[in-house]
């Protein structure tokens, strides 16, 4: 099982979260102007490193707020919690 540690509540058991995907992953400036190809990459493809990466989480159960969790793929241990508005973290991807 998961600890993740909320900014806004503190440490709670991963069942409390919902997984939001990717963190850092950027709205296109212009949608509309996008190509088939290229909304569908905005959509659909993620980086699947080996390693640290950058996760959103939200607090569905409790404060409802997101934020953003530095993970080791590898070895599933929690190396970062930050708040959105927060720099990225050294060593995240």
């Amino acid at each position: 099982m998961l600890l993740l540690n909320c900014p806004w509540c503190g440490p709670r058991d991963e069942t409390e979260y919902h997984y939001g995907g990717q963190a850092h992953v950027r709205y296109p400036q212009a949608p509309a102007d996008l190509t088939d190809r290229e909304w569908a990459e905005y959509l659909f493809f993620r980086d699947n490193p080996e390693g640290p990466f950058a996760e959103r989480w939200v607090h569905s159960t409790g404060c409802r707020r997101w934020f953003n969790v530095v993970r080791d793929t590898t070895s599933y241990r929690v190396l970062a919690v930050y708040r959105p508005t927060d720099p990225r973290p050294e060593g995240s991807r």
